[in-house]
């Protein structure tokens, strides 16, 4: 058989608050403003992109340095520059 129910003492007499009392209590939460992404900044960063795009800057043998071909080491500047951009960009933009 069903078991029957306790009378439960409203929470004023508890002393306990009601959700809607708790949160009518708490200060309202000022609105957390959004980091922009559109900084101009970032237009630096198509440089790594598209500078190894244009083959004629490294499509050729001379000069070597090292005994490397000029297309392998242009390929490791091209590293550096996008590391260089990227973390220009970075300081530019973080606030």
């Amino acid at each position: 058989m069903a078991e029957p129910e306790s009378p439960e003492t409203p929470p004023e007499e508890t002393g306990a608050e009601t959700p809607a009392e708790s949160r009518a209590e708490t200060p309202a939460e000022a609105p957390v403003a959004r980091k922009s992404d559109r900084s101009p900044w970032n237009w630096l960063l198509l440089i790594p992109i598209v500078v190894p795009l244009l083959t004629f800057i490294y499509n050729h043998d001379a000069p070597r340095i090292g005994g490397f071909p000029a297309f392998y080491w242009i390929q490791f500047l091209f590293i550096l520059v996008g590391v260089a951009t990227t973390s220009l960009v970075y300081r530019m933009t973080r606030r």
